[in-house]
This record gives structure tokens, sequence and C-alpha cells, in this order.
């Protein structure tokens, strides 16, 4: 019996836990905190509250008492997706931080890769560095490519480390030595020898122990850099919510114990947007869908991921230019939201993006904002309704938007209509181009598939975007407002690991394979926190493997099975346009990731809200219309609250849905019909 297993069946022989009583999603973005809370019945209530940017506790204490009033901490269970570790490296707020490698190899940081972002211009600026070379450390060791110590780590390098970490005042450091993939013990030793002087110490083969230099060097500086800003985050939700049981979503769809967090701070960087594809894949399942393509569009940015029967994994995601080598959910980011601020470059073109008016202070619309965005173009087309905005808690400035719309189309030398008709086409083209990303640049046919919408302002947008783009159907969930809060709320546990293995040709290798695969395993399950021992059911396993064609220089991950090389070569095949059945394989590294639901898991949830009876129909009205300025032309069309739709109901376009939280705009040939209390949207 494994060793997980062992704490799992201690865990049964405990007295049972309390039960919790909620189980609540939280995604914070940049504009709004969303916030999804399931009970013990499975039913679901939502909220949405604008974001505290200075310190996003507030905003979640402040939802958790708008909707629960009093409550009790130890009766919740949390599953947080945070931008905290995204915004700390985006503003370069980070700890301060060393990095220690093998003497020669300092500049390995600042040389990078020979790729060029863009290949012909001279004047690419690098971004700014993570450190600077004088917070860098070489010391003198050696170990070589198969793990074998060419050069014994001195008492005297040991002292040096911190001794140069404490003169520069270091609250974090990164150690990434020369191939310690194959043999991470001289890097254990600095780090313990640090941590003993009080020092947080990262060494890259407790993160990523694989070889690339660079990129694994990136990868355990940013890990570090982040450490200390997340760890201290959650460390200060925790206090705020003494008793509650919390989870961080990571950025491969999955979460983990909130303990500790901060020693893997840069599995957070896509924690939201990977909550969202994790309630697709949920829905899809529910909905019998096979291929879909995500739309998450928020107030700050969109998101885009192409799912065909499970997660599309990445370990090419890069911040900045700087690579994270660390599986992920392969996500397209473009800042294209709600609060996008519309701009005039100075030859007089408008511009959308990428800089985003956030929470404080806001699209103009809210009350305080001076710089247009995409909100509130959408608000002067008449397809927001001032008086719905957040379930008509929130009131719109329609007066704010006209004033300033007038000024701003002045400049461009046309009318106000044409300006705001401007701004919704340029973020539409920036979406219309993240989805070819994911897709055609990949070789695969969008028209091939249904395109999930969700997040506040993807409704306005959804169905432009997929007939620009051939597809023909649009599925908007219920709770599309909140859902990748939702997504979090039912999200499972996942530990996952990798290690080196160079195996020059595979075909003699298959019990060799097996044990490696055990023993990383074995590694992953000891990893696991005691906390989530006995909360804890239906462990899966899935072993993956780094494979390429002897002579290639990158690889393909592919699931290794008795037969795993026939899906190696179906995958090249896909991915390229042709295979060689013939040619050996080379493994360069294996992988094993651990699913385990929660005990309190709500990914059983039918995406149904629960609402009190009397409370439904507050602020409806039988008949109601908007008059709405379209591509060609100004009509009036009917407005019909969600709510209000019946099941099994079909309506056509042109007209406006909505929603508490979100509101979809169903343009003229497309029709919608109620499945299971979502919006199926079809092209006629």
């Amino acid at each position: 019996m494994s060793s997980l297993a062992n704490r799992q069946k201690q865990g049964e022989d405990k007295p049972p836990e309390r039960e919790r009583k909620l189980v609540i999603g939280v995604d914070t973005g940049g504009t709004f905190t969303d916030l999804v809370f399931v009970d013990g019945q499975g039913r679901a209530r939502r909220w949405k509250i604008l974001s505290t940017p200075d310190d996003p506790s507030r905003a979640i204490i402040q939802g958790l008492r708008e909707l629960l009033g009093d409550f009790r901490p130890e009766d919740i269970e949390i599953v947080h997706g945070t931008t905290v570790g995204t915004n700390a490296f985006l503003e370069r707020k980070g700890a301060r931080t060393c990095l220690i490698t093998t003497k020669g190899f300092e500049d390995v940081i600042f040389i990078g890769r020979q790729n060029r972002p863009l290949l012909y211009d001279f004047m690419v600026d690098k971004p700014e560095p993570v450190v600077n070379d004088t917070d860098i450390l070489g010391i003198t060791e050696r170990t070589g490519p198969d793990g074998s110590v060419l050069r014994e780590l001195g008492p005297e390098e040991l002292q040096k480390a911190v001794s140069f970490c404490k003169d520069r005042r270091a609250e974090s450091v990164a150690i990434c030595l020369l191939h310690s993939y194959a043999n991470g013990e001289n890097e254990k030793k600095i780090a313990s020898y640090l941590e003993k002087s009080g020092i947080s110490a990262y060494p890259s083969c407790e993160i990523i122990p694989e070889f690339r230099e660079y990129e694994r060097t990136s990868t355990t500086l940013i890990n570090a850099y982040l450490g200390p800003v997340v760890g201290g985050y959650v460390e200060h939700l925790e206090q705020a919510l003494p008793g509650a049981r919390i989870f961080i979503q990571q950025s491969n769809g999955g979460c983990r114990p909130s303990i500790n967090i901060g020693r893997y701070a840069v599995t957070t960087l896509l924690s939201g947007p990977a909550g969202g594809v994790a309630a697709s894949m949920q829905l899809a399942e529910s909905m019998g869908l096979d291929q879909f393509i995500t739309l998450d569009m928020g107030g700050t940015s969109t998101d885009v991921s192409l799912c065909a029967g499970d997660f599309t994994y990445t370990r090419e995601y890069q911040i900045q230019g700087f690579p994270i080598s660390l599986p992920m959910v392969d996500i397209h980011t473009v800042g294209a939201g709600g609060g996008s601020v519309a701009w005039i470059d100075r030859g007089g073109l408008l511009k959308v993006g990428p800089e985003s008016a956030g929470a404080d202070p806001g699209p103009v619309c809210y009350g305080k904002g001076e710089r247009l965005t995409v909100t509130d173009a959408n608000l002067y087309l008449g397809r927001l309704r001032p008086d719905d905005f957040l379930g008509g808690r929130m009131k719109l400035h329609r007066e704010r938007v006209d004033l300033l719309m007038k000024g701003f189309s002045s400049e461009l030398c046309v009318s106000p209509e044409e300006a705001a008709l401007g701004i919704i086409r340029i973020v539409n083209t920036n979406m219309i181009q993240a989805i070819r990303a994911v897709s055609l640049e990949r070789g695969l046919d969008p028209r091939d598939f249904v395109l999930v919408s969700f997040g506040g302002a993807a409704g306005l947008h959804a169905m432009e975007l997929a007939q620009a783009l051939g597809m023909k159907k649009v599925l908007i969930p219920s709770m599309a407002g909140v859902f990748s809060a939702l997504g979090m709320a039912g999200s499972e546990l996942v530990f996952e690991g990798s290690a080196s293995l160079f195996i020059s040709d595979s075909r003699q290798s298959y019990d060799r394979i097996m044990q490696a695969f055990k023993k990383l395993q074995s590694r992953i399950e000891d990893s696991i926190p005691d906390s989530t021992a006995g909360a804890t059911r239906k462990i899966r396993s899935e072993w993956l493997m780094d494979a390429r064609y002897k002579g290639q220089s990158f690889e393909i991950t592919c699931s290794f099975c008795p037969k795993w090389e026939r899906e190696f070569h179906r995958l090249h095949k896909r991915l390229y346009g042709y295979c060689m059945e013939e040619a050996p394989l080379e493994i360069t590294a294996i992988r094993c990731r651990l699913r385990l639901s929660r005990k309190d898991n709500a990914r059983d949830l039918h995406f149904q809200e629960h609402v009190d009876s009397g409370q439904e129909n507050s602020r409806f009205h039988d008949c109601q219309e908007a008059r709405i300025i379209f591509e060609d032309g100004l009509k009036t069309v009917p407005v019909i609250y969600k709510r209000q739709v019946k099941k099994d109901s079909c309506l056509s376009g042109p007209l406006l849905i909505i929603d508490d939280f979100t509101t979809v705009l169903v343009p003229e040939g497309w029709k919608v019909a109620e499945k299971k209390g979502h919006l199926l949207a079809q092209l006629k």
C-alpha cells in the first residue's frame, strides 16, 4: 500500500470532520471578484463585487458578508483563483531575490534563447529583468549530465552563499545549478544551509527537474520571486478566515491545499482562467460536447482555450517574454476586456487595449473613470441597460459616456455612433485573432467547434465573433457571469511532478520506464500534504512522457501505455502532417499527474442557480424594448430576462437577454434555445 493510501486509511479511522455547509469558488479578477456558493444540497448562489487591488482579500470578505451575512469561517471551504502572483510579476513587486548558479553560468538568464519576438525589429526592448547581475552568485561546484558529482560543493561555498544573500538582504533565493535535474543534492545542500540562516530558498530540482538550463532557471527564478508574495497573501486570507479550509486554484486546471502554496507560486499564474476551462469541461460532459473553444471575457482581458475531449496543456507559456516550463492549461490571453481603454495613437488611429481601467477608476459609466472603454461603447450603443447592471445593484452613468464619446469622436473626425462601433470592431478583431491562434494556427478548423462563452462581458460579443469565424453554435452557460468561480467550486485536487529520463532507444526499455514512473508517482504521493488525507476519494493517475524521433531537438508529450509509440506517431502526424513509424524514439522526461476528488467537491453540480421564491420577478416587467445601434443601423429589439426564458423555448434575434451578471446580444440571423438551463445559440 502506498504512503498516500496509508494516510487516507488513517484519515478514515479518525472521527469524521464536521460537515462543511458551503463550498465557495472565488475568482479574483482585475475588475470584479466573483463568488459562487454551493450548499450541502448542491444548490448554487452567485455574487459579484468590485475587486480591491490593494488587498484582494477585502473584496472576498465583503462578498461573503453581503451574501451570507453572519457566517462561521469553519463552516466553509474556499477554492480561490488569484491574480496576486501575476500582478506582482507584471508590476515587478515581487520579493527581493537572489540567484545562485554554477560558476560560469551567471548570465544564462540574460542570454536566453536566440528567438526574437520580432525578427526584423532592431529596436526590440527586452523585458525588465527579475534580478540584477549584482544579485547573482556563481559558486564552485559541478555535476555531470549523468548525475555524477564532478566537483564537490565545499563548506566555504555554502558560507559564501549565505553571506552573499544576507549582504543583499534577500527575501528569497532561487537555486539553479548545472545538471541538477540529474542530481539535485548540491541544490538541496545550499537550500538547507540558507533555510537554517532564515532565508527562503527555492531549488530548481523541487519544481522543475528537467534539462534546458534557460527555461529551468527562468521558471525557478520567477517561482522564488513570487513565493513570498503569494504565500504572504494566502496567510493573510487564512488569518482573516480562521478555521476555513482554503484551496488555491492552479494553472493546470486543478487545485491544491493552501499550505505552503508559496513554494509553488509559479503554478498560480493562470489560476483564474484555468477555473473557467475546468468548468467548461464539466459542462461539456453534461451536454455531450466533445470539441469546444472557450471564450472568457472579463473586465481586464479575454482568455481563449481549445478543448478536444480533454484539457489542452502547454509547457511553452511565457509571461513578459520569460518562459514558464511547467504544464499549464493552454490559454491564449489578449488585453481585450470590458475595461479595455480606447485611445488614439500619434497617427490618429483608434486603438483599444491592452491597458484596462480596472476596478478603480473603472470605465466612465461606473462614475469615476475619465477614459472610454469597451463597456462604455456597449452602453452608448444600447447593448447594456443602465438599470440592470450587476442585477440592478450598480447604476451606470449614461450621461457621462455621452459627453466623453462626443469629444472622443470629434478627435477621430467621425460621429459618436461610428466611434463606438469602431471600438467594438477593434476589440472583436483582437478576440478573433486569439481564437485563430488556438485553432487555425494549429491546424484545427474553428467551424468544427462550439464556442462556450462566459465571463461578464463575453455575451455581448460571442455571436458576432462566432459568425466571423464561421462557427455555427454558441453555448452560454447558466451563471456565465461567474462561471470561472463555479469551476473552482468543483475543481479536483491535482498534484504533479516530472523527472528527467534519457533513453536513446525506447524499444528495449519498457521495464525501465515502468520503474521510473512508479518511483516518480511515489515521490509525488509523499509530497501531498497530510491535510488531504481522509478528505479525498477517487484517486486517478496519469502517466505522460516527453518523446521525439531520434535526432529531433524538441519533444511531444503523450500518454504512456503499452502501445504508447502508436499514440506518439498519431499525435506527431496531427501536429506536423507526417510521422516516421520506422524511426527510433527517444525519451527525455516522464510526468505523473494525480487527481483526487475533494470530499466536499461540488463537481456534480448541475450548473443551476437556486433562487428563492418571491425574489425571481422583483425587477422584471412583461414587455420591454431596447434601441440598439448595429452595423446596419438603429433597431428596436425586445429585451428578455434570462429567468423568463422558458424550458425548451426558442427565440430569434435580434434581441437582448439580460442576466444578473452578464448580458447576451443575439444578432439577426441567430436563434437561441434553452437547453438544461443554458442558452444554446445557432446561426440560422
